[in-house]
């Protein structure tokens, strides 16, 4: 009789003592997406149970998640005036700007990271400048604008900066900006292996984000390339991230392995909207158990090496873990 495996699986005690991964609440930074006014909390069609929320609301947000034990979060930005170069994303009375002085001055003790990027704050919606003549984001003047926004949210009070854009050196560009103005104990977590996906779109709906016109495959990553995106994130490592992250994470397993066993650094991936929106979907058509589903999701990210998920079932996986 051959045993050997399922001795260990028949009593649930021994299942637990032997279980090699583990989530925590700890685990969870929850995105938060802020947009100018009062008492506004809009659900977005797309991704039931994420909303664009004004400040107010944001503030009131952060009691319910320090209830399910939840301290950390990533701001996102809805300015009410967009322009070519994103100069709401720039401004110290800016949107994210506001809303972490709101955040910190109520709850000191709420870890705030802010996304880094432009696609949010254009009239174009690309990640930064354009070029005119390429018809694509112009790098280096992209990066002096990416050291400004990083300078701004640093004074608002922001703990950590995110930069998404995928610009060449924009860690370099961002950390000496950041040293330059006295800021050097703020970590940076960087978007270090970000890929052209199709699974942002419902995202885009809710940052109201979308491109106006061509797509960002020249400066976000071919998802067929796994060689790259481990490079990417060893440059990013050497340019001076301190911590690195994988985005997206259902489809990117085998390169947010790749990159643990290549790098040293923390890494984070991000559970992102398209991923969470078809288990929603899915749970709505009753073809799946959505919260098993749910947590062998994200058990999956730190199986495969995570460190930190992003993700916007962090509110509803909380719950389960604290049963």
């Amino acid at each position: 009789m051959f045993t050997r495996f399922r001795r260990k699986r028949i009593n649930p005690v021994l299942r637990d003592l032997l279980q090699e991964t583990h989530l925590s609440v700890n685990d969870f930074i929850y995105p938060l997406f802020a947009r100018s006014g009062e008492g506004i909390k809009d659900e977005v069609g797309s991704m039931p149970g994420v909303y664009q929320m004004s400040i107010d609301e944001i503030v009131k947000e952060c009691y319910d998640l320090k209830e399910l034990g939840i301290y950390s979060i990533i701001l996102f930005g809805i300015p009410d005036i967009k322009d070519s170069v994103g100069s709401d994303a720039m401004c110290d009375h800016g949107i994210i700007a506001q809303t972490v002085r709101a955040v910190k001055e109520t709850h000191p003790d709420i870890f705030v990271v802010t996304d880094l990027c432009f696609c949010e704050y254009t009239d174009h919606g690309h990640c930064g400048v354009l070029d005119p003549v390429l018809e694509t984001v112009d790098n280096d003047i992209t990066l002096d604008n990416l050291a400004q926004q990083a300078i701004v949210h640093a004074k608002a009070g922001v703990d950590m900066i995110a930069p998404s854009g995928m610009m060449d050196g924009m860690i370099t560009a961002i950390r000496g900006g950041l040293d330059r103005a006295g800021y050097e104990n703020i970590p940076i977590m960087s978007y270090s292996s970000k890929f052209a996906s199709a699974y942002y779109g419902p995202f885009r709906d809710v940052a109201e984000s979308t491109p106006s016109f061509g797509d960002r495959r020249s400066y976000q990553m071919n998802p067929a390339n796994r060689n790259e995106a481990i490079l990417e994130s060893i440059e990013d490592e050497k340019e001076g991230a301190d911590i690195l992250m994988v985005k997206p994470a259902l489809a990117y397993l085998d390169i947010i392995r790749d990159v643990k066993e290549n790098t040293r650094l923390p890494l984070a991936c991000y559970n992102v909207s398209g991923e969470y929106s078809m288990l929603k979907m899915a749970a709505k058509a009753g073809v799946i158990d959505y919260d098993r589903v749910m947590m062998e999701t994200l058990m999956a990210f730190k199986r495969a090496g995570a460190d930190i998920i992003i993700t916007y079932h962090a509110k509803e996986a909380a719950i389960l873990l604290s049963r």
